[in-house]
């Protein structure tokens, strides 16, 4: 193995529906500049999540924790909107059950739909809606659309509206193959107060983890610049106002404290690809879920290894999101 070689390759499509058991749908509504994504799982997925931004949106995560019955979540959330968009789970919940899905209570079914927000209300949409918001229809729609399909990445579902400190924000997705045959995937929606590119030139914090040019082959700069570590956040940053949210998932067999420890990996991943990350301003949060398609080596060493993928293809997500929303209007 040369230097250069890759520690993992990529999944076959470089995208989260790489991980076997699972759908992804997007939704987005041009005129109000905002949009919904969904993550749908064949069968109940293990999940569990890690929040560190300083102004998070969310609803049920707190079943996610090791110490709460719900083993198993049918569907997970990410969505523009702010606090009006955690009605876009509602919408999936409304689908997952015309499918007759859920968690069973008696004769009842009730879906679990555990979902994160980020801010885009500012962005010029047209956010006038009536007395409800359209993000519960944005949500079935994402839903009843959700293929193995690959992921559009870039301005698309709740990457639709995003921004980061100098540049668009976006939707975007990678995936790597350990060597024990394990999958891993990121997808995420970066709207960051900080900026996934290094100072104010093109190349990304997260170049050292690119795989066959997947954010436009553009390496570390060197030296660096003299703005490197300039935040050079946007203007009129405010509480809630940004927020990079995102899934882990992997094929792999892993409980909840496993999970929770992927999620904070996930967390690493936003942490080298975004700079300033978790501030005060974001809701920074990543979901990690498991389909439990294939044993993982018992080992120290292929547990860690695991936790560096996962941080590692999380990063390369975030790069590339960014990437695409901007092909066109650098």
């Amino acid at each position: 193995m040369s230097e250069n070689t890759p520690l993992w390759r990529a999944g076959a499509r470089n995208d989260i529906t790489d991980v076997e058991g699972l759908a992804v749908g997007n939704a987005q509504d041009r005129e109000l500049a905002s949009g919904t994504t969904v993550v749908l799982f064949d069968a109940p997925a293990t999940a569990s999540v890690s929040i560190l931004g300083g102004a998070p949106g969310t609803r049920e995560t707190d079943l996610l924790g090791p110490e709460n019955l719900v083993g198993g979540v049918d569907a997970l959330v990410l969505s523009g909107g702010s606090a009006f968009g955690l009605d876009a789970p509602g919408g999936v919940q409304a689908h997952l059950r015309e499918e007759g899905r859920g968690f069973a209570v008696g004769t009842a079914r009730v879906p679990i739909v555990p979902g994160a927000i980020l801010f885009d209300l500012l962005n010029g949409g047209d956010k006038g809606w009536g007395r409800y918001p359209p993000y519960r229809e944005l949500g079935y729609a994402a839903a009843t659309g959700a293929s193995k399909d690959p992921v559009v990445c870039g301005r698309s579902g709740s990457g639709y509206g995003a921004m980061t400190a100098r540049m668009r924000g976006g939707l975007g997705t990678a995936s790597c193959v350990l060597a024990s045959g394990v999958t891993i995937a990121a997808l995420v929606a970066v709207n960051a107060a900080g900026s996934a590119t290094i100072g104010s030139g093109p190349h990304f914090w997260a170049a050292p983890f690119e795989i066959d040019g997947e954010f436009g082959g553009r390496g570390l700069p060197c030296p660096l610049p003299r703005d490197a570590a300039s935040p050079f956040s946007k203007l009129h940053v405010s509480a809630g106002g940004n927020t990079t949210i995102g899934i882990l998932a992997t094929d792999a067999t892993l409980d909840k404290p496993a999970l929770k420890r992927l999620a904070v990996a996930g967390q690493d991943g936003y942490a080298k690809a975004i700079w300033p990350s978790h501030t005060d301003f974001d809701g920074d949060l990543v979901f990690a879920a498991a389909t439990a398609r294939r044993a993982v080596p018992a080992d120290a060493v292929s547990r860690i290894e695991l936790m560096a993928a996962g941080a590692a293809v999380m990063a390369r997500a975030v790069a590339r999101g960014v990437f695409e929303a901007n092909r066109d209007h650098p």
